[in-house]
């Protein structure tokens, strides 16, 4: 097993013991052992990147978990239309909760434990991002203001959004990711594929009146 010289906080919160003794057994200690929390040392707080900013701030849809008070986790899709998730700062991450089925289930779990995982895919991209945070929710009532900042520009009216103080992030494994396209990047690769096309119609008319003249002079 390597040495822990270097923690990070995504590696203390996801590779606890039991984790890392699957990792031994696998061999990838020798990767992940490193970012493991060094005894009570568990790193900083990690901000996410301009990369994870802009993947985050396009998606139209997420997934969040929250355990309840027996442990059991609970896993909510959450969408919206893309811009719907907002990245206040490199560290705070804010949308919208748009009325779903009344079950709470959500927002009870975190009124007991703040502690969440949001995980975020650009299926074009294969590209996936892991977020852990602790949440805070926004009633109206409390801070109408703040609201209806988080819902600028958004189709639905809620009565509250909620608030992601980011602890750790990471971006890793395209494998098993299949790609997928929402309407609008079909649309657009439609339109690319018809330029090309008429470029390439364009070209072979111009080639094809170049061989009339040639052929003309015989």
């Amino acid at each position: 097993m390597t040495s822990p010289a270097t923690p990070t906080r995504y590696g203390s919160i996801a590779f606890t013991p039991p984790v890392a003794k699957r990792q031994e057994a696998a061999g990838s200690i020798y990767t992940y052992g490193r970012f493991r929390a060094d005894g009570e040392d568990t790193g900083p707080a990690e901000g996410l990147d301009g990369r994870l900013r802009a993947l985050i701030e396009a998606a139209d849809s997420f997934f969040i978990a929250t355990v309840t008070p027996d442990g059991w986790p609970y896993l909510q899709h959450r969408g919206g239309p893309p811009g719907f998730v907002r990245v206040l700062d490199n560290q705070t991450i804010a949308f919208a909760e748009y009325p779903g089925n009344q079950q709470f289930v959500t927002i009870g779990n975190l009124d007991a434990d703040d502690r969440t995982a949001l995980i975020f895919v650009d299926y074009p991209t294969r590209t996936r991002v892991k977020v852990f945070g602790r949440a805070t929710v926004v009633e109206r009532t409390d801070d109408p203001a703040f609201v209806d900042l988080v819902t600028d520009g958004t189709q639905a009216r809620t009565d509250r959004a909620m608030v992601i103080r980011v602890e750790a992030s990471d971006i890793n494994c395209r494998r098993n990711i299949t790609p997928k396209y929402g309407e609008r990047a079909i649309q657009e690769r439609i339109r690319l594929a018809r330029a090309q096309l008429l470029e390439e119609i364009t070209l072979l008319r111009q080639r094809n009146r170049e061989l009339e003249m040639r052929l003309g002079g015989y």
